[in-house]
């Protein structure tokens, strides 16, 4: 009998992240009446940046470039996105756990490709974040929107912190494969119950320490001269 073998399964959650995050690239394009080559060049961005910005800086060819199924896959989201309209809250619920299952599934892989290389585990949660994050980003940037991580929605960017530290400690220890299972589980449940409860970073200015009220010392006045009646009886 066979053993299962867990790369199949990561590798069926990160090409469904792609077209997840095809979609919501072209529902922007949608949104601001793009043509059919703007479904296309945002669902790249949205579905693939991440990737492909993590491998550039590690100095690696994108590997969107060399396996055809991540380019298939933005380019098949393009063309179901520009001629459907995914209405409705089962395609949004659908699409929201399939955003999230790849953000574990993108931190965890963004930061077991910097370890591989050898670089330490700060550089490697950061790559992680990227992976998960730089396709939004990139996505928002293009149709001149502030990213939605800077602020104002639910916790995104610190869930992919939390799957990349998880990746990190668990290949540390050994077991790549647990890492990113337990990656692709925690996110998936801290991003479905953030957006749900609308989970956000605080703003500036939330916290603020005590003003310290200093008060002038008074000086004793001259003591006044006791009258000799005073206390006479």
């Amino acid at each position: 009998m066979n053993e299962f073998d867990p790369t199949w399964a990561f590798r069926v959650v990160d090409v469904t992240g792609v077209l997840a995050n095809g979609l919501l690239g072209g529902a922007v394009a949608r949104t601001h009446r793009f043509d059919a080559v703007g479904f296309v060049v945002l669902a790249i961005a949205s579905g693939l940046g991440g990737g492909m910005l993590r491998d550039v800086l590690l100095n690696r060819l994108p590997v969107a470039l060399t396996d055809p199924w991540y380019l298939g896959g933005a380019l098949v989201s393009a063309a179901v996105a520009y001629l459907l309209t995914l209405e409705g809250r089962p395609a949004r619920r659908l699409l929201a756990v399939a955003d999230v299952l790849a953000l574990g599934c993108w931190s965890a892989t963004g930061a077991s490709k910097a370890l591989g290389i050898g670089l330490g585990w700060m550089p490697a949660v950061m790559l992680g974040v990227i992976t998960a994050v730089g396709g939004g980003v990139i996505r928002d940037i293009l149709v001149n929107r502030v990213p939605a991580i800077f602020g104002g929605s639910p916790l995104y960017a610190t869930v992919a912190v939390v799957g990349s530290v998880e990746m990190v400690l668990l290949q540390g220890a050994g077991h790549p494969e647990a890492g990113m299972a337990l990656s692709i589980v925690t996110c998936a449940a801290l991003g479905l119950v953030a957006r749900r409860r609308r989970w956000m970073l605080p703003g500036p200015g939330a916290f603020s320490l005590p003003r310290p009220r200093w008060r002038p010392r008074r000086h004793p006045g001259p003591r006044r001269p006791r009258d000799r009646h005073d206390g006479a009886w």
